[in-house]
């Protein structure tokens, strides 16, 4: 049996998802420059292809100009000056003259993959196009109850950077009770234009696992189902799916937070890069945010997918311009690789605000939304956030109602759910490293316009 004593030389190390660590740029290498080259195609072709499947569109100048922008710093200079090729689904960026291009490659309902190191055009797997459902009707909208000017107001100084100098706000969208009573645009995107989520995705993932839950197919509280773990002696057979969604598996990972690079624009797949890491500490005694946690989770949940596909839930609530990417394998990637539009993530936030029910159908087990917004074992050492279960607990911001929780996401990514007030905000943007966006304070400021 494992003892606190055989780890208490290590440290763990906090990095918040909803921003990136600055660093000196660093020499190009070959590694940076393969990597600069996967960020751009695979970034372009999400960007492009799920605003054009969504009903709406995106010029590659757009995207240079928002999505690839104030990326990580190693990686920037590479990135502005690689050029894009775009022919049908296929979109693909050099990067070295005695190898081939990365490659994205875009498939109607999935949104799009990074290839693998080395790929060859036309070499791809075959993966059969989505069916989604028709799209849902529009969400209703409504005066909002309270100050209207001052709800306009607070909108108004998210997009001017308000809420942080260097800012940029791209989507704005708030519900009170289930009616949207604000929604706001920068120019080039609007209701239709999905984003990625980054660590959003976080939640989602989440909400996946409470589904299959509900539906009698899996345990949080029982080990998670990982083929690697399984042999006799492995001590981390004894992580359970609540420690992974927790943040508390105990699990090194290739950083501490939320770079994992040679997964997302690499080329490598998930049931490569994270099964394989070794414990750093005992299981549920320590916290740190890593992407290989939520990885795994949705690992152990990945055989409940052959009939219960994420779509199936995100197309039930109505975000059907919701894409949940994943890797060249056919792994979701639901730690970061999901786009999505400001309304469809209103719909997933009214959710958690109706306690998992839509439309008379409990599709999360009763309780769920305590248990996901709930802290409980070790907790984030710094920062004003709690963590509860694959959601950040905001009971600690001024203004702010105890029982508020929210998903966060890299560059800007907010879902803030407020059920003791009925009002979900909803904030999306393209924040520069080291530019990070006040998001406490924002939903201070819409609460208080709000009766």
């Amino acid at each position: 049996m494992m003892t606190l004593s055989r780890f208490a030389a290590v440290a763990v190390v906090l990095v918040l998802p909803s921003a990136v660590v600055a660093q000196a740029p660093l020499a190009p290498t070959p590694t940076h420059r393969a990597l600069a080259a996967g960020y751009k195609a695979l970034t372009t072709c999400s960007a492009v292809h799920t605003a054009h499947e969504a009903g709406a569109s995106r010029a590659l100048a757009s995207v240079e100009a928002n999505e690839l922008v104030g990326i990580y710093p190693e990686l920037q200079p590479l990135v502005a000056a690689m050029k894009v090729e775009m022919a049908g689904d296929v979109v693909s960026v050099a990067w070295d003259e005695a190898a081939p291009p990365r490659v994205a490659t875009y498939t109607k309902g999935r949104g799009c993959v990074i290839e693998p190191m080395g790929y060859v055009v036309g070499s791809a797997p075959a993966r059969a196009p989505l069916a989604r459902r028709t799209p849902a009707a529009e969400l209703p909208s409504a005066a909002p109850r309270g100050d209207a000017a001052a709800l306009t107001g607070a909108v108004e100084r998210a997009f001017v950077q308000g809420f942080g100098a260097g800012t940029n706000t791209t989507g704005v969208v708030v519900l009170q009770n289930g009616r949207m009573v604000a929604e706001h645009y920068a120019p080039d995107f609007g209701p239709r234009v999905p984003q990625r989520t980054w660590s959003v995705a976080k939640s989602l993932a989440g909400t996946l696992i409470g589904a299959a839950v509900q539906r009698g197919e899996v345990d949080v509280k029982g080990p998670a189902a990982i083929a690697n773990w399984r042999g006799r002696g492995d001590p981390r057979g004894d992580i359970t799916l609540e420690a992974l969604m927790r943040m508390s598996s105990g699990l090194t990972s290739d950083t501490a937070g939320n770079r994992t690079d040679a997964l997302y624009f690499g080329g490598t797949a998930a049931d490569e890069q994270a099964p394989g890491w070794p414990l750093l500490a005992p299981v549920g005694a320590t916290y740190r945010y890593a992407n290989n946690d939520t990885l795994l989770a949705v690992m152990a949940i990945a055989p409940t997918f052959a009939a219960h596909p994420p779509a199936e839930l995100f197309d039930r609530l109505g975000m059907t311009h919701t894409f949940a990417e994943t890797d060249w394998r056919g792994n979701y990637i639901l730690s970061s690789q999901v786009w999505t539009t400001a309304r469809d993530l209103a719909r997933f936030g009214q959710l958690y605000v109706q306690d998992g029910v839509w439309e008379g159908e409990r599709i999360l087990p009763e309780g769920w939304r305590t248990f996901v917004s709930t802290p409980s074992g070790p907790q984030p050492p710094t920062g004003a956030f709690g963590y509860g279960a694959t959601f950040w607990v905001m009971n600690r911001s001024d203004g702010v109602p105890a029982d508020a929780f929210a998903a966060f996401g890299n560059r800007g990514q907010y879902v803030v759910i407020v059920p003791s007030r009925n009002i979900v905000i909803v904030r999306r943007g393209e924040d520069p490293a080291g530019k990070a966006f006040d998001i406490a304070a924002f939903a201070r400021d819409v609460l208080a316009a709000l009766d």
